[in-house]
Formats: C-alpha cells, sequence, structure tokens
C-alpha cells in the first residue's frame, strides 16, 4: 500500500474515533502538513465519507452521519471486542433474529472477519474455536428491527405506543401502551408499561409483538420500581398452578440475594412463631410444580415455616427423611 493512501487511511481511523480533530493535530499524528491533511480530508470526502468542517477557536474535522456506512477501521482489540460481543450476543439470545437464513448477528460478524487481515482472522478465529461457555446456549427470542426500534423510541421519548400483540394463549389484538422501559432477561425482550385498554401495568415480550407503532402526545412515568424489577416481580407472579408462601428466618434484603427475582417476591413480616425476637420474611412463588421447591429451600440455610400449600410440607418432609437416611447410611465395602 502506498504511503498517500495508507494515510488517508489512517486519517479515517482518527476521525472514526470520536470528536472534532484539528488541523495541526492530524497533521502532527500523520507526519504530513496542514495542507496535505486538507487533500486527504478532500479524497474521502470523493469517496464519499461524510467529513465536515468545524470552524472557530477549536475547529477542525470530524465524521457527520451519512447516508451510508464509511470504511469501518478496527484495531486488533476492537476487532477482537467486536467479534466477541456478537459471539456472546448470539449465545444469550440478545442478538438472535428469526429466519432460516441465519441471525444478523452471524451475518455481521462473517462481514468483520472477511474485512480482516490474514493475520489478524486467524488469531480471532484461534480465539473463538478454543472458547466455550457453561451455560446451555439461550433460545433465539429477539425481537425484529422492525418491532424494537419504534418501541425504543417511545420509551426513550415517553411516547404512547400502539401494539399488535399475540398472547401466550393465542389470542391477539391491539393493545395501546405507556411503555416505561425494555429489559432483556434470559435470553428475551420485555417491555413494561402501562395498558390503557386494561387499565393496569403490563409486562409484554417483544417477539409477541407482531407490529409497532409511536402514537402522538407524551407521557409521565410513574415513580417507583424500575423497568427490570417490575418484569421481574410479573414474572415471579404469573399465574401457575400452585400458588406458595413460605416464612423464612431473615431480612427481605438478606433473602432476596439468595433467591432470584424472576422466580420469588419477599417482603419484610413479623416473626413466625411464638417467642421469636428475630426478624422473619415472607416468600412467595408461583410454581407448575412442587418437587423442585424442598429443595430450593433447604440451600436457603435458614429456618422456615411453610404458610401454602400443605401439599409442599410433605415434599419438605419426604426430603429430610431422604437426607437423614443418606447421613446415617455407611459407604459399602470397597472390592
Amino acid at each position: 500500500m502506498s504511503r498517500p493512501v495508507s494515510r488517508v487511511l489512517t486519517l479515517l481511523e482518527l476521525l472514526q474515533s470520536g470528536g472534532v480533530r484539528t488541523v495541526a493535530e492530524l497533521a502532527g499524528r500523520l507526519g504530513v502538513g496542514e495542507r496535505t491533511v486538507r487533500r486527504y480530508v478532500d479524497h474521502l470526502v470523493d469517496l464519499d465519507v461524510p467529513v465536515e468542517s468545524v470552524r472557530g477557536r477549536y475547529g477542525g474535522y470530524r465524521l457527520a452521519p451519512g447516508h451510508r456506512m464509511p470504511p469501518l477501521m478496527l484495531s486488533d482489540d476492537e476487532a477482537l471486542a467486536v467479534l466477541l460481543g456478537l459471539v456472546a450476543g448470539r449465545r444469550t439470545g440478545i442478538t438472535a433474529a428469526a429466519g432460516t437464513a441465519g441471525t444478523a448477528g452471524e451475518t455481521a460478524a462473517a462481514k468483520v472477519r472477511r474485512v480482516l487481515p490474514e493475520r489478524l482472522r486467524h488469531r480471532l478465529d484461534a480465539v473463538l474455536d478454543s472458547l466455550t461457555f457453561t451455560a446451555a446456549p439461550a433460545g433465539a427470542a429477539a425481537p425484529e428491527a422492525a418491532v424494537l426500534l419504534p418501541v425504543a423510541d417511545a420509551v426513550r421519548h415517553h411516547r404512547p405506543l400502539a401494539i399488535r400483540y399475540t398472547g401466550g394463549r393465542g389470542g391477539s389484538g391491539e393493545r395501546t401502551v405507556y411503555p416505561y422501559g425494555l429489559v432483556a432477561h434470559a435470553g428475551r425482550w420485555y417491555v413494561t408499561g402501562r395498558d390503557l385498554s386494561a387499565g393496569a401495568d403490563r409486562t409484554f415480550r417483544l417477539d409477541r409483538i407482531d407490529g409497532a407503532r409511536v402514537l402522538p402526545g407524551t407521557f409521565e412515568p410513574p415513580p417507583g420500581p424500575g423497568p427490570a424489577e417490575r418484569v421481574l416481580t410479573a414474572l415471579a407472579t404469573a399465574p401457575y398452578r400452585h400458588e406458595v408462601t413460605v416464612r423464612v428466618r431473615g431480612t427481605a434484603g438478606e433473602i432476596r440475594a439468595l433467591l432470584p427475582g424472576s422466580v420469588a417476591v419477599v417482603a419484610d413480616a413479623d416473626g413466625g412463631g411464638e417467642g421469636e425476637d428475630e426478624r422473619w420474611c415472607r416468600v412467595e412463588i408461583r410454581a407448575e410444580r412442587l418437587d423442585w421447591l424442598p429443595g430450593l429451600l433447604a440451600s436457603l440455610d435458614r429456618p422456615f415455616v411453610v404458610e401454602r400449600p400443605d401439599e409442599l410440607r410433605g415434599l419438605v418432609a419426604d426430603l429430610a427423611g431422604r437426607l437423614m437416611d443418606a447421613a446415617r447410611s455407611t459407604p459399602p465395602p470397597r472390592g
């Protein structure tokens, strides 16, 4: 690559790092005169790179938003960060997209890798080929851009939102929502807000929204819990077969640190029994099955009292009996 071309690309890389760069600064970084810097800028403009001039004492050049993305210059560290971010996003379901031809994250990663120098591409391939994850891949449930972008715009500017939503039981219809916030949780995207048709706060999965349209007007988000806490509470209180209430010794803060917010709702309560002076809290859990709850309660390593359902008390007693039998048993003799 000839030196002038190399310097023009270096100039583009400097401008892509952000902010206004003075002519003197660019001349010093490129090792050329200021007139040459202006000539290099003209070359970029001829290539439709949106470089704009900023006048004034601290003026110079900067990149402006253009009608298309200019050639992207990435350092080794930046290229690694981009590819690892795409891989992690696809693994967690955040960048997954519908379609049989592949996800947007996969095509973006392929484009980045295709323009990398061979030396760097082989080194990054070595990282990606040797990388493993401890968690299983999340299910692909990311929203379409045509849904995500208007929802995000309505959240940011506190605008009403019209959506066509399909519920978990298959029914669909139009909803008008005051959206409070977007939340990504366990590979899914949610929007929480006020459902005007129902007159109550609701949480909607974005992958179940068929269309979204920002409406005129504005609203003021209410005080109280943030969007993430609202979504976790909604997941923890969703209708399931069993409604479980347990009192656990400890403060609500201590127990919240032990139980996921999407599983349990924890609140301070009175004492757990007569003569008890220590703090207790009430834990409410909705579940389709009860068989996993005895182990969860035992893992808290704290005294607890099952308030409901009665069936759970029997399951806890069965687990206690099996643990006692295991503790009393002796290992078989070695052969």
